[in-house]
């Protein structure tokens, strides 16, 4: 890969580790209720703004948030196997592995921007220290699985450079992160899965 290819994927990684958290966290302010898409920041003093009308009708995807848990498992499960696999000399593998969990992450991220859409927030009904457990790994995972995005883009684009010193150094710390995040994204579902309505 020749470095005008390196400078504009790098371009590209300062972009997209921009750009994806600040249109989730706008897409999470998006409700399509009934035939109505509204932008509702959920506060008492808000009023909601109708953005489109007329669409049809939305029913809540109260099924998702099993489906992307799973993908969260899923992707953990894989990420371990990659690290396996080129621990092992297995390179070609680790790399369609690691495509694997690129894809799983922004199935994940389109089921969770539609869930969220269509469906009002499960509050947490713990209480006592399973509270502060619950907030302490959803704020963790939250923060975190913005921090991996630019690390994995970053690792990858390091790796289809062929430039797998400086990829192995990014990958050591773009790792546990991913996994942290994966995990955690069951850990967090299974916490407030009594909750749902």
């Amino acid at each position: 890969m020749n470095s005008n290819n390196i400078k504009l994927y790098n371009k590209l990684t300062l972009i997209i580790s921009v750009l994806v958290p600040v249109v989730v966290t706008l897409l999470l302010f998006l409700k399509w209720d009934a035939d109505k898409l509204i932008f509702d920041l959920r506060s008492p003093n808000f009023e909601a703004i109708i953005l489109l009308e007329n669409l049809p009708i939305a029913k809540p995807l109260k099924f998702l948030p099993p489906i992307y848990a799973t993908i969260n498992g899923v992707t953990a499960i894989i990420l371990v196997m990659a690290i396996y696999f080129i621990k092992k000399g297995k390179r070609l593998i680790h790399e369609n592995l690691i495509k694997v969990c690129i894809g799983l992450s922004l199935c994940f991220l389109v089921m969770y921007i539609a869930y969220h859409i269509t469906s009002d927030p499960t509050k947490f009904e713990g209480e006592g220290l399973i509270k502060y457990i619950y907030y302490f790994i959803l704020i963790s995972h939250i923060l975190l699985s913005i921090t991996v995005i630019p690390f994995v883009l970053i690792s990858y684009v390091r790796a289809i450079a062929n430039d797998f010193e400086r990829h192995k150094k990014i990958a050591k710390i773009t790792f546990p992160i991913w996994l942290y995040v994966a995990v955690t994204g069951v850990v967090v579902y299974l916490m407030i899965s009594p909750y749902y309505i």
